[in-house]
């Protein structure tokens, strides 16, 4: 067979109907991934819309973000879905039927391996049910500390304080710590010298208390308030003072604090213990140094 025969031979195995057919399929997988992709980024902006830009009276803030997240999640899942089986139907017709014809015995086959799948999507589930976090709150889950930054149906996504981003799924988030509900405590511990009179200090840390409330009562909820001794170290006596401030200012009340509480002592002259070494010579005298 010459080679002319031979190339007439395989183009006639493609009919007319059959280059419409795959030039008509191409267009159709093209414009179903195009129209996922637009309702996906669509979708998307109207849910920003209803729950970010405007949350209403009946979220917050960041409950708001949360389900802004979660369902942004679900939508894409849904639409991954809807046009992954538009493409199937498009070589295969009737596979829809086919599929949910075979589904029991396709769940029996993919349950043993979809299972933690399964655990993240429920827990997930019960994490928003519950209110256990929302996004933008500095929590600890799974032995990490950071903000939320996003809840999806399947993972959690925290950012640590280093930059640091962790997808974590939700399956196996069994503990939560959460620092934003509810009241936190600061709590400070300044040693002072055993040769210095206790009662004085804790009266000048008094003064000094009612002075820093004033000046911080935009974030204190109480205090702060000196309980007085409550250990002796080795160089010191030292003196516990805590305050009750609201969610994430904590540390920052705790920076303040030994800050004003150095500026005090030197003010009133109390001396603040640093390490000594006694040195002892042969002729049995002692030197502190």
């Amino acid at each position: 067979m010459e080679l002319n025969d031979l190339k007439e031979w395989m183009l006639g195995l493609y009919t007319i109907n059959d280059i419409q057919r795959a030039i008509s399929n191409t267009f159709r997988i093209i414009a179903t991934l195009i129209l996922a992709r637009f309702t996906i980024y669509f979708g998307s902006k109207v849910i920003e819309k209803l729950f970010i830009a405007k949350p209403g009276k009946f979220f917050s803030d960041n409950r708001a973000q949360t389900l802004a997240g979660l369902l942004k999640s679900a939508l894409r899942y849904i639409v991954y879905f809807v046009a992954a089986m538009s493409i199937i139907e498009i070589f295969i017709p009737n596979a829809a039927k086919t599929i949910l014809a075979g589904a029991g015995i396709l769940g029996l086959a993919v349950g043993f391996g979809a299972q933690n799948l399964v655990r993240d999507i429920i827990t997930g589930f019960f994490i928003l049910f519950e209110d256990q976090y929302a996004v933008g709150e500095y929590v600890t889950v799974a032995g990490v500390t950071g903000t939320v930054e996003e809840i999806g149906m399947r993972v959690t996504k925290i950012r640590e304080v280093g930059g640091q981003l962790h997808i974590i799924p939700n399956g196996i988030i069994d503990q939560v710590a959460n620092y934003n509900r509810g009241g936190m405590l600061s709590l400070v511990e300044i040693g002072i010298s055993y040769e210095e009179n206790v009662d004085r200090a804790i009266e000048v840390l008094k003064v000094m208390s009612e002075e820093f409330a004033k000046t911080w009562a935009e974030v204190l909820i109480e205090g702060p308030n000196v309980l007085g001794v409550v250990r002796f170290g080795e160089s010191d006596v030292v003196i516990r003072i805590t305050a009750k401030t609201k969610p994430m200012y904590q540390w920052e009340i705790e920076r303040q604090l030994r800050k004003r509480i150095k500026e005090v002592f030197d003010q009133e002259g109390i001396e603040i213990p640093y390490p000594r070494r006694v040195l002892i010579t042969t002729g049995g005298g002692a030197d502190n140094a």
